[in-house]
């Protein structure tokens, strides 16, 4: 294996902030999304052997992967399961035999893989305007930013505790306010008696091996629809993310990587994983930490979180979406306010662009849903469009000029 490329000193003081948010980002997965995947079990028919083990698939691959890239390149790349995946699983498989959705699983994995070698991903995502992809990032992560204050009316106690909380971390220790808010968060909830810590038996999972069936209409009506959504729902935000921090690690390794990863896991379950977009956030930008060169450490304590969630199977994923709806809204709202911050300041920097980086937000916080297809793809189709009308080109495409004679060199500026 190739060498890392070498890291800033680490000391001490500087772990905490990097590991917690990438426990953060674990903690919002699971409590967040990861319903979708029991549902998705349950309209599948599966029984709890073969729905642990998509469980145990599913997280110990996003482990692996996320640890290796984030070692590896030393950067946070976290990865993570597609959430509109699995929500567009919850319909497909109510009429799709359990074998041949592990049979598309594989068809996928295998797109993603062949498209990581091929190389063909990294140029896709070279071409975005750099006030588009600032303005994509913005509007996916605005309701968020909503939401930690609209649980003020839901649960009042716990959000303003929460938000107040903050102010104070970022007002004296703005490096560890992450940090303080998720000990003051479950302290309050472990006070009030709402984390049920009962559920927490040291009980290993067991991979279940599906032998894959292949259809025609498992191919066109799960295997196709699967690699578009995690495509475009997925891949570019996530790299969009990475490339707003300033992170610039090549698409086609971390495509390449989850692809094959997945082609490994499909067979025992897992629907594919891939570059997280949300939960990256948290570990990318300034609350991981204030200097770049130390957030790649976020990268490994959540590939090592998901390690341990995949051991041991449903437990701590039961655990874990058991915390209360609005504890983990107000928690990934607050840790998410400095990328927004940083994607709006970015969005509007250019005069030129700010228009078009305006209408990618809106139209990405709209969030619309057309074809089966969530509102990261059509923010960003219209931002690419608003581009492209405004601006008289498409993206990526620079006029050249003619080549103009240098003057001679006067006799001051000879050397």
């Amino acid at each position: 294996m190739l060498s890392p490329p070498p890291a800033a000193a680490l000391r001490l003081r500087d772990l905490p902030p990097p590991i917690v948010a990438g426990l953060v980002s674990v903690l919002v997965n699971y409590g967040g999304t990861f319903i979708l995947v029991f549902q998705a079990a349950k309209v599948a028919g599966l029984g709890p052997e073969l729905t642990a083990s998509w469980v145990w698939s599913i997280s110990v691959g996003v482990g692996i992967t996320g640890l290796l890239l984030s070692w590896r390149f030393r950067e946070p790349i976290i990865t993570a399961w597609s959430t509109p995946a699995a929500a567009f699983l919850v319909t497909a498989l109510a009429t799709t035999p359990w074998p041949e959705a592990v049979g598309a699983f594989l068809l996928s994995a295998a797109g993603f893989a062949l498209l990581g070698l091929s190389g063909g991903f990294e140029r896709l995502v070279r071409r975005v305007p750099p006030g588009v992809a600032a303005g994509l990032l913005a509007g996916i992560l605005l309701p968020f930013g909503i939401r930690a204050f609209a649980g003020l009316a839901l649960d009042p106690l716990l959000a303003a505790t929460l938000i107040l909380s903050y102010l104070v971390f970022k007002r004296y220790t703005a490096r560890y306010a992450v940090v303080g808010l998720l000990a003051v968060g479950l302290g309050l909830l472990l006070l009030q008696g709402r984390v049920d810590l009962s559920v927490l038996e040291p009980r290993l999972a067991t991979p279940v091996f599906t032998a894959p069936a292949f259809s025609l209409n498992a191919m066109l009506g799960v295997a196709l629809p699967l690699f578009l959504i995690t495509l475009t729902g997925q891949y570019m935000p996530g790299m969009l993310v990475l490339r707003n921090d300033g992170f610039r690690t090549s698409a086609n390794p971390i495509v390449a990587t989850t692809g094959l990863g997945s082609l490994l896991m499909a067979p025992f379950g897992a629907h594919g994983f891939n570059l997280a977009a949300i939960t990256a956030a948290i570990c990318t930008g300034r609350e991981a930490h204030e200097d770049p060169g130390k957030r790649w450490i976020a990268g490994i304590a959540a590939g090592v979180a998901y390690l341990l969630v995949g051991v041991f199977g449903v437990t701590l994923a039961a655990l874990f979406m058991a915390l209360p709806a609005g504890f983990i809204a107000t928690l990934a709202g607050l840790a998410l306010l400095g990328t927004l911050g940083a994607s709006l300041a970015a969005a509007t920097a250019d005069a030129a662009g700010r228009e078009v980086a305006l209408i990618t937000f809106l139209a990405a916080a709209a969030n619309i849903t057309l074809l089966g297809i969530g509102g990261a793809f059509w923010g960003l189709l219209i931002g690419l469009l608003a581009h492209a009308l405004l601006n008289g080109r498409l993206p990526g495409r620079v006029k050249r000029r003619a080549p103009t004679a240098r003057k001679p060199a006067t006799p001051a500026e000879a050397p």
